[in-house]
């Protein structure tokens, strides 16, 4: 197994940034959506159903498959032999980071139910702090890996 994991190294790793760039795209763009939906639009009216159907898709369609690839090319890239050292402490901040990632996009996935249920309690101010924190996250992530502190 791992010498198909060598093999393929290149591939994997291609395909494992393709991934996180499209999870990175909605982990971006989902909390804006949820500041503009809490701001501007009515529960209840046209716009408020053309709001849910662009989250709902956008989580669906979009960041839980580019998520769950994310994930599986990222411990396939783990499991190939020379790549982690896990003496060092690069490969825990990141391991961390993306932990932490993964707990952003389940939030975001409950906060998307409170709006389809019509019990959204947040603010667009706190969506707009909770925006920064994928990008938090992302600094820590390219800088573990190309830096390997």
């Amino acid at each position: 197994m791992t010498d198909i994991l060598a093999d393929w190294y290149l591939w994997t790793k291609a395909l494992h940034i393709i991934s996180v760039i499209a999870w990175m795209a909605g982990l971006f763009y989902l909390p804006r959506l949820y500041v503009y939906h809490e701001e501007i639009v009515r529960t209840g009216s046209d716009t408020d159903d053309l709001f849910q159907t662009m989250e709902r898709r956008l989580l669906r369609a979009i960041m839980n498959p580019a998520m769950i690839a994310t994930w599986v090319f990222g411990l396939m890239l783990v499991m190939t032999p020379g790549i982690v050292d896990w003496s060092m402490l690069w490969p825990w901040t990141k391991a961390a980071a993306v932990l932490g990632m993964t707990w952003f996009h389940m939030w975001l996935a409950a906060r998307r139910k409170a709006f389809a249920n019509g019990t959204n309690a947040l603010s667009g101010r706190h969506y707009r702090m909770m925006n920064e924190v994928p990008t938090v996250l992302l600094v820590l992530i390219v800088f573990s890996v190309i830096v390997k502190f």
